[in-house]
């Protein structure tokens, strides 16, 4: 039976997506888990806003990169909420600019997988069997993907594994009334990624999109609400291209 009050975990969600994600769902009315891996009091603030807007928030610390602290997570999160509804893996990490795959550095590899396949291996794992039953897995995938740019192999790599592993999963879940899809979002005007970048290629990625600008941490989170509330039920198995018409 579903919960009248449904829980989230959301990965990463100490700014960014990961929070702007955190903030919509609890503004929908759902109890939310904000895991962080680093930087404890901007997980704090996420926790604090959502609190003052009136909704329930409690931050975990997990690296997802780690089947036991993930395990952490979600006994924490029963503990704190009775159970988990849904799972949004928005952790990861990115190249820190263009690098061709021969000049990757094998340390860098590692790392990317480790969080973004990997971590996203060791949630689903566990949500299999934890996740309540009508629950809902939001993962998070990326453009770059679809864009195949060279300099981006490593990490479109990780990503494109995260796409294989939503289709797939979705269909092992058979019976349990769970959905599984990804999001794929083009350039999304966080810190994170405007960091480095001079105005005049700000300008140039907003022109990229027939919608003539970047992406905003909201309009993922507008995408995740859908999938994991009552009208996104027939969605299952798919990666949504969220990238402003970027081809």
């Amino acid at each position: 039976m579903q919960q009248s009050v449904r829980t989230a975990i959301v990965t990463g969600a100490s700014r960014g997506i990961g929070a702007a994600i955190a903030r919509r769902l609890a503004a929908d009315g759902i109890q939310v888990v904000v895991n962080y891996a680093a930087r404890p009091e901007a997980a704090e603030k996420v926790v604090q806003e959502i609190t003052q807007a009136g909704g329930h928030a409690y931050p975990i610390l997990a690296d997802v990169s780690d089947p036991v602290a993930v395990e952490v997570l979600f006994d924490q999160a029963e503990m704190e909420f009775g159970g988990v509804d849904i799972l949004v893996n928005n952790a990861g990490v990115v190249q820190p600019g263009a690098v061709l795959l021969a000049d990757t550095d094998r340390a860098l590899y590692d790392r990317i997988f480790a969080v973004n396949t990997r971590g996203t291996f060791n949630t689903l794992k566990l949500a299999a069997t934890r996740l309540r039953t009508g629950g809902r897995i939001v993962n998070l995938s990326s453009n770059a993907v679809a864009l195949g740019l060279p300099g981006h192999s490593v990490y479109a790599a990780s990503k494109a594994a995260i796409e294989a592993m939503s289709a797939i999963f979705a269909k092992e879940l058979r019976g349990r009334n769970i959905t599984v899809n990804c999001i794929a979002p083009g350039p999304i005007a966080t810190r994170q990624f405007l960091e480095g970048k001079s105005p005049e290629l700000i300008e140039r990625l907003n022109r990229q999109a027939p919608l003539e600008r970047l992406g905003t941490p909201e309009d993922v989170a507008a995408i995740v609400a859908f999938l994991v509330g009552p009208d996104g039920g027939w969605v299952n198995g798919q990666t949504l291209r969220a990238n402003g018409g970027i081809a």
